[in-house]
């Protein structure tokens, strides 16, 4: 299981044309589809946990650190990125959301029993009914359901050779309901490589003249702050986004 770590930016008219002055290859174009899954209580991204199934594959993405770990000497640069452990595996993507859940129903009976709710006439997130489940009755068994769907237009760059920028990956994406955005990106296999990847992306972060210290909106921000405002809400109130 992989660590993401990445840095969004405003994309301008002239992007592509920087990145290829700086020595960026396109390694292609795509689309692809995706579907976003939770409670109608949202109990895993209120955890910053982030189920997705992209063009029929399965991802889970969990947050590996808190924003006092992994920071170093540059914690306001630190700040720009996000470091993410990805999950591909179906069966362990099943667990680790099992895992989550029941840590949730945990903290949520707790607060019930300070404040009594009556969840069964919880209401569906929105755009749940937009989104068929195929044969996944796992979802249904977990009670999860698509709150998020969208296409996304992507341009990719990485960088050859073994230079400060070797692994270094620029995603360009243009979403389907109206927002670019761009992301530096860089994998690597442990936690105990963020602060390499951390410099990495600093550095061609600089080469494109990329300023300012705070943080760009992703698509799902956007997305969710467009068209689902209450959950936006709930994951502003919990410093998720």
């Amino acid at each position: 299981m992989s660590v993401e770590v990445e840095r969004k930016f405003v994309c301008d008219a002239d992007i592509q044309k920087q990145l290829e002055e700086i020595g960026a290859v396109c390694i292609g174009q795509k689309q692809f589809q995706d579907q976003y899954y939770d409670t109608p209580d949202f109990l895993l991204t209120l955890r910053d946990v982030w189920l997705r199934c992209r063009q029929g594959c399965w991802e889970l993405k969990c947050t590996t650190v808190t924003k006092a770990e992994d920071r170093g000497g540059e914690p306001q640069k630190a700040e720009l990125c996000s470091r993410y452990q990805e999950i591909t595996n179906l069966s362990q993507i099943q667990l680790k959301v099992r895992e989550v859940m029941k840590e949730g129903n945990g903290e949520q009976k707790t607060a019930d029993q300070m404040h009594p709710a009556v969840h069964q006439d919880t209401p569906k997130a929105e755009g749940a009914e937009n989104c068929p489940t195929g044969n996944d009755s796992w979802l249904m068994e977990l009670n999860l359901v698509c709150f998020a769907e969208f296409t996304t237009q992507r341009c990719s760059f990485t960088f050859e050779g073994e230079g400060d920028e070797s692994g270094v990956r620029v995603d360009l994406d243009q979403a389907d309901f109206g927002y670019c955005v761009g992301e530096i990106e860089v994998l690597v296999p442990k936690r105990e490589d963020i602060q390499s990847a951390l410099r990495k992306i600093e550095k061609t972060a600089q080469r494109l003249g990329l300023s300012g210290d705070q943080r760009v909106q992703g698509k799902m921000d956007v997305y969710l702050q467009r068209y689902c405002p209450e959950h936006y809400a709930k994951l502003l109130s919990a410093h998720i986004l």
